[in-house]
């Protein structure tokens, strides 16, 4: 699955530039450093744009290309922010065979997001997922930390509006 680059203006702060240079600069000295730099910048960004892709590229001295090449293809690497609500729905085989796919959509429409995207108003985000160790309540669907097991896409509308 391809990620999308996020068109979500990028509103990062001096403090949090701040933050991640000085502790590139630790990060920096190990070898095979390009994950742990990767993983910090998450952690403190919360998504790697291509402003923060490029902050890690000149602390640690690792190409853009790669750092880019990394975060493309890590699927534990977001590239656009993730809403206040995190919507998950387990595409897994479980899952599919009990009708996931049709939850995804009905989520997808009634939102009007995709995979990988964020409602403009940032409450909302949206990511196919591979099991999550719930198969015997597929199809399931998370919202955050909230786990709904046999969702229906009509039940999708009601579940939305609790957030």
């Amino acid at each position: 699955m391809k990620k999308k680059m996020t068109s979500v203006p990028f509103s990062g702060t001096p403090e949090q530039e701040a933050r991640l240079r000085k502790e590139l600069k630790e990060i920096a000295k190990m070898d095979g450093c390009a994950m742990p730099a990767l993983q910090k910048a998450q952690e403190i960004y919360g998504y790697l744009p291509m402003e923060v892709q490029k902050m890690v590229s000149e602390e640690t001295g690792i190409p853009l290309e790669k750092i880019f090449g990394i975060t493309t293809f890590y699927s534990q690497f977001a590239l656009a922010p993730n809403g206040k609500f995190p919507i998950g729905v387990c595409l897994g085989t479980a899952c599919y065979v009990k009708g996931s796919q049709q939850v995804f959509d009905k989520i997808s429409q009634a939102l009007g997001i995709g995979s990988g995207d964020c409602t403009a108003d940032g409450k909302f985000s949206l990511a196919a997922t591979r099991c999550i160790g719930c198969c015997g309540l597929a199809p399931v669907m998370t919202v955050g930390e909230d786990v709904y097991g046999k969702v229906n896409p009509d039940e999708v509308g009601k579940i939305l509006a609790k957030y």
